[in-house]
Order: C-alpha cells, then sequence, then structure tokens
C-alpha cells in the first residue's frame, strides 16, 4: 500500500491508529479521580506531541542514517516559526502558505549552514552547527530586533524583524493583504485552513470521562502522519541506503569514486525542512515566534528524543518525543500536595517520609527523573524505546516458540 511493503505499512497504520485515537488514549482516567493529573488529552499537549514527533522524524533523517550529530537544528525550528509568524502578518491566517514559506525558508537556510558545516565532520561538525545556531539566536534576540528608526518607527518593524525577547506577535495593524485584518468584534484573527480555526475544539462527554477533539490538533497530526509516510519512503530508498554506506564508512565510499558531500547536503536540507516545518506549526498553534526556539537547549531537546526513542528507527523519535514532553507537561505539574493526597492513608510519619522521598524526583525535579530514564536507556537499552520492545515481543515469541516446539509431530530439521 502507498508503495509500502507490508512491514511497514503495519507500522504506518499503527501510527495512524494512535494519532487518531489519542484524544482517548491519552485521556485514560475519570475527570475528578486522583489518577486524573496523569490524563494528557488536552490539545495544548497532544498538538506538541505531534510537532516535536515531527521535529525528531527529520532529525533522525541526518542523525539516525549518516551518523552526523548535529547541535544546531533548533536554528531551523526558529526560522520556521518566525517565516510562519510574518505570513500571518502580511498576507492573511491560513495555516498552509505559512508553512510552505516555513519549510522553503528553513530549507535555503539549512543549504547554507550545511554547505560550510560539512567540510568537517565528528566532533568538529557538532560544533559548527552548535554555533551557527547559538549566532542564529544572537540574531534574532538582538541584532535583528532593534528598534526601527523614521516613519514605521510605530508600524511592522517596530522592534525589527524578530520581536527580540518578547518575541514576534501579531497586532491590529498587520496589513494581511488576503486575509481580514481583525474580526468582527475587533480582535485580532486567529490561524485557520480556509476558515476552520486551529484553536476550534469539540467535547464529548461519555460518563465522568471527558474527550476533546480539537481542529488544530488533527490538522498537526494529518501533518506528522504525511511526513512520517514521506520519512520511510526515504529510508527505504536507494537515497537512504547511501546514507547509511556513509554512516557505515564513508572513507570507503570514497575510494569506489562516489562524492558523498550531495548526498549528507541533501539529508541536511531535508532534515532542516522538517525542522522548519515543526516551527510552523508551532506558530499556526500559537501565533507567536520567540528566539527561545533556537536556544541550544532546544538543540539538545531533540537529540534526547531520537536517542530515548531509538536512533536510525522509524517511530523511534516520536516516541522520544512524546516520552520527554509527557514528563515535561505531566511529571512537572505534580506537587507535594498532590503526593500527601496519593499517600493520605499512611501514618503521618511514614507518609511525609515516602512524600520527601519522591518529591526530589517530580515537580521541579522532573530533569533529575528524565536523566535517569537517559543514563538507563544508554546502558542497558542502546536502541532505545524501540529496542525494548522488541525485547518484550521476543521474549514473548519464544516462550510461544517453545510451545509450538514441543507439539508432537512438530518436524525438526538438524542444524548444518
Amino acid at each position: 500500500m502507498l508503495g509500502l511493503d507490508k512491514k511497514d505499512t503495519s507500522l504506518l497504520l499503527l501510527v495512524v491508529v494512535l494519532t487518531m485515537a489519542a484524544p482517548f488514549l491519552l485521556n485514560p482516567f475519570p475527570e475528578g479521580s486522583g489518577m486524573a493529573q496523569f490524563n494528557a488529552g488536552y490539545p495544548d499537549l497532544m498538538q506538541r506531541f505531534v510537532i516535536f514527533g515531527i521535529f525528531a522524524i527529520g532529525f533522525n533523517i541526518l542523525f539516525g542514517l549518516t551518523g552526523y550529530l548535529s547541535f544546531g537544528h533548533a536554528a531551523f525550528l526558529g526560522v520556521g516559526s518566525y517565516a510562519a509568524m510574518w505570513m500571518f502578518k502580511l498576507f492573511g491566517m491560513n495555516v498552509l502558505p505559512a508553512l510552505f514559506l516555513a519549510v522553503v525558508l528553513s530549507g535555503l537556510f539549512a543549504m547554507l549552514i550545511g554547505y560550510i558545516s560539512l567540510r568537517r565532520s565528528g566532533i568538529y561538525f557538532s560544533i559548527l552547527t552548535l554555533a551557527f545556531a547559538m549566532m542564529s539566536y544572537a540574531l534574532a534576540y538582538s541584532v535583528l530586533a532593534t528598534d526601527m528608526d523614521g516613519p514605521d518607527q510605530q508600524g511592522l518593524l517596530q522592534k525589527g524583524l524578530t520581536g527580540g525577547e518578547t518575541g514576534l506577535q501579531l497586532t491590529l495593524t498587520d496589513p494581511r493583504i488576503f486575509g481580514e485584518a481583525s474580526t468582527e468584534d475587533g480582535n485580532i484573527p486567529v490561524p485557520n485552513l480556509f476558515g476552520i480555526e486551529m484553536r476550534a475544539a469539540t467535547d464529548l462527554e461519555i460518563g465522568n470521562w471527558v474527550f476533546t477533539f480539537s481542529a488544530g490538533y488533527y490538522f498537526a497530526a494529518v501533518v506528522m502522519l504525511i511526513s512520517f509516510y514521506l520519512s520511510i519512503r526515504i529510508f527505504r530508498s536507494p537515497f537512504g541506503m547511501m546514507l547509511r554506506a556513509i554512516k557505515s564508512n564513508q572513507q570507503r565510499l570514497n575510494y569506489t569514486g562516489l562524492n558523498p558531500k550531495p548526498y549528507m547536503l541533501a539529508a541536511f536540507v531535508i532534515s532542516g525542512m522538517y525542522a522548519g516545518l515543526a516551527g510552523g506549526l508551532m506558530a499556526a498553534m500559537d501565533p507567536l515566534a520567540g528566539p527561545e526556539r533556537m536556544f541550544w537547549t532546544a538543540s539538545g531537546e531533540v537529540v534526547l528524543m531520537t536517542i530515548l526513542g531509538g536512533v536510525g528507527t522509524l517511530i523511534g523519535p516520536v516516541l522520544g518525543a512524546g516520552a520527554i514532553k509527557y514528563m515535561e507537561n505531566i511529571l512537572s505539574k505534580i506537587n507535594s500536595d498532590i503526593l500527601h493526597s496519593w499517600f493520605a492513608f499512611l501514618p503521618d510519619g511514614l507518609e511525609d517520609f515516602v512524600v520527601a522521598l519522591i518529591y526530589p524526583f517530580i515537580g521541579k525535579g522532573w530533569h533529575l527523573t528524565l536523566g535517569i530514564i537517559f543514563m538507563l536507556v544508554v546502558i542497558f537499552l542502546p536502541g532505545g524505546l524501540v529496542e525494548g520492545g522488541q525485547r518484550i515481543k521476543r521474549l514473548f515469541g519464544r516462550g510461544k516458540s517453545a510451545e509450538d516446539a514441543n507439539k508432537p509431530g512438530k518436524a525438526t530439521t538438524p542444524a548444518e
């Protein structure tokens, strides 16, 4: 189906089911219960799952296939956000042109950075990409955010091209040539898809459960599914095989007479375009673009997502992105009062001891939990969460095969 083999088709269908049924799967506990704290089925968080999934999928095309570790992919995320915001400010609030511009500009920016950075490999390549990302952050934070003088002092360029520390925001004075500058009630219009607002949502109440279906989430989910499908095609294509050859032994590839540089640059540009698409979606879901999206910590975050999920795997980066964003938004909100309510059945002294033992690992200390999980994955599961799932599958499959082997009449073939 769609040019994929049976295994890849099954994987794509699995991702489709998981994304489409996310409002149900991420709200397993009824409202008002003590475990409702762990529900993650609200639109803002679900949008982050799929958007950062796109970011990680694109990064995996570069890092997973070629082995080139970039610490500067946040620069393309920021470029995509700023491009989408300027499209909203100048032309209209339709998200499709904004995403198109975000992908194109981030691809061109990636071509420039990749052409220079790929002249080196290993740690030198990583440091070069990090330097470009930090220069991009400095440009967005201060250089391109200088207040303008002259007739446009209170207009579009009041705070430069990027808006500086406060970020680039929509205003009522934006021209929006092909769209309305303001709504009928005088407010700033919101991003939409041919009239369907990204913030539009419908609630479904079933008993004590409340499931929210957001137009913005499902649009971002469809974009993620298309991105995931394209990544499968890239992985299975001759181009993907060439990238694996570069990762395996680039020196030997040079001896065959093949020049790997164009392939690496193409992978870098494609990866940057994925990041720009994710940045454009972030602006479409929440019309704001700030320099913090270009900071080095954002680049490090996508590295963690890819390694945690499984470098070089198809679904691993998506799982890693979901796991980190879940901890960031759910685990970080658990405070001491919630812990005391959970362990109230214990004697007072024991309750305080248990809460004091757990509290450093949740709330503001959720990074400590993430660090421990990441360390354990790197040591015991080098293939990430995907390898963990494969081990569990083999464990159950081994027991089943042993039962089949003990059945009467089962033919055996001697080893040769």
